[in-house]
């Protein structure tokens, strides 16, 4: 496996950091399941597209009609990759999450109507639709997983639901629920679906099946801020939009307003433009590859990425075991060691880049970790208290497109070196507001000037 596998590039491979021995290394991030970097074809598009930029839809001029012409491209790219019908839309927004609240606004769902999700969510797919109805909730097993009678029981019980909200991927142990014949069963009672897909589109094809689609750019090697929500047209077509403001109007008086069509209609105000072409690049560069290498580089990435944190002792993986269809994502935890320790000396010391703390999907690390509800009762005290240092949580490695074997063994390399039990080579402080660790001693930019805080763990 060659560090560049079918030429895939990505902007600041091999870029080295500073670490706290006073040596710089090459910096090699884990992290892709928060966010990619860009792929250079990307880079390269926008750098291409930018002295076109201008307003769209509206102008005259030259520019302006290039403009629109290239965000227009973009939104049928999106279609395309999702291979959906002429009769969907696509509806650009600013990233995952508010595609699902825009969503969740949209349906006009009512306090008592229910909508069924499951505790594997990302809170991106949990807290939306608390706002505008009631949530029943598919259980895991203690492995992470739940199965497709699972999610008909939750179907079948009464009232029945109004929607299925569910991840296609999870961002904690990368497991893939049985999407196709979930949706198969919500359809056969009547039950529309609505996928998170932003962990999932990076990595595997979209399911045709799925009434509703959301995913973001940031996670698709696109980094310039742009989110998609797609779903059939006639969903949109009426009722006021979730946003009000130019651009989604045909007509406005003081006491009067006429919304224009889908997707404008849910478009109000200036685009980013410069997501959508960014987008729409790396949709073409998955296009190039194709999913048969995609998959196949994965699959084998996610296998022995496994096997190496795996094999790490006191290390503890997290979700379904060996032999699983996962994506290139593990969480795991060290026994007699913080989560955020393990994170900040693998960055410090090591210059590897990974997510520690649980992920925006709390409930599932609960119950991933085997956490009590007194247990849970005295951390939430704690952390009202201002306190997280004792939060609980894990560690997180995440693969991206570029990853080879051999950054594969650098990270076991250097995890082994870290659960080991000798003392660290410098001092480490946690901190009490974020419970993250900071390196007290050293000769480097680590320890020069105020160190930021901006935790991971709170989320």
């Amino acid at each position: 496996m060659s560090s560049h596998w079918n030429n895939v590039r990505l902007v600041g491979d091999g870029l080295l950091v500073p670490c706290i021995d006073g040596l710089e290394r090459p910096y090699l991030s884990f992290d892709a399941a928060a966010s990619t970097p860009s792929l250079v074809p990307v880079a390269d598009r926008v750098a291409e597209f930018l002295p076109w930029y201008s307003s769209i839809h509206r102008g005259a001029g030259y520019k302006s009609q290039t403009a629109t012409a290239a965000y227009e491209h973009a939104r049928a790219a999106f279609l395309r990759f999702a291979g959906r019908p002429e009769t969907d839309t696509a509806i650009i927004c600013r990233n995952t999450t508010e595609s699902i609240n825009h969503l969740a606004y949209r349906l006009r769902f009512e306090p008592g109507d229910v909508v069924l999700t499951t505790v594997v969510e990302h809170h991106a797919n949990l807290l939306p639709w608390g706002r505008v109805a009631t949530r029943r909730h598919v259980e895991c097993g203690r492995d992470g997983t739940f199965g497709v009678d699972d999610v008909i029981a939750g179907l079948d019980q009464r009232p029945h639901p109004k929607l299925l909200a569910i991840t296609g991927a999870s961002n904690v142990t990368g497991w893939l629920p049985p999407l196709d014949e979930i949706i198969a069963a919500a359809h056969e009672r009547g039950v529309p679906v609505a996928v998170d897909a932003a962990q999932l589109a990076p990595h595997r094809p979209m399911p045709v099946g799925a009434d509703f689609l959301s995913w973001s750019g940031h996670k698709m090697y696109a980094p310039f801020g742009v989110g998609v929500l797609l779903g059939p047209r006639s969903a949109f077509a009426e009722g006021d939009p979730f946003l009000a403001g130019g651009g989604a109007v045909e007509l406005v008086d003081l006491d009067e307003v006429v919304w224009t069509d889908p997707p404008e209609r849910e478009e109000a105000g200036s685009p980013n433009v410069v997501g959508a072409v960014a987008l729409a690049a790396s949709i073409e560069e998955y296009e190039r590859l194709g999913w048969d290498a995609i998959i196949g580089h994965e699959r084998a990435i996610a296998d022995c990425l496994r096997k190496a944190v795996a094999g790490v002792p006191g290390v503890t993986v997290l979700g379904p075991g060996r032999g699983a269809d996962t994506l290139p994502v593990i969480s795991f935890t060290v026994d007699g060691m913080p989560q955020s320790l393990v994170a900040a000396r693998l960055s410090a010391e090591f210059a590897i880049g990974v997510r520690h703390g649980c992920f925006c999907a709390h409930p599932y690390l609960i119950r991933l970790l085997g956490l009590s509800s007194e247990a849970v009762k005295q951390y939430r005290h704690r952390v009202l208290a201002g306190d997280r240092r004792s939060v609980p949580g894990a560690v997180r490695v995440s693969a991206c497109l570029s990853t080879t074997a051999e950054d594969v063994d650098r990270l076991a390399g250097a995890l082994a070196a870290v659960t080991a039990a000798k003392p660290s080579p410098v001092a480490y402080e946690q901190d009490v507001i974020t419970g993250d660790f900071y390196p007290r001693s050293g000769r480097n930019a680590w320890t020069d000037g105020p160190t930021v805080r901006a935790g991971c763990g709170p989320g």
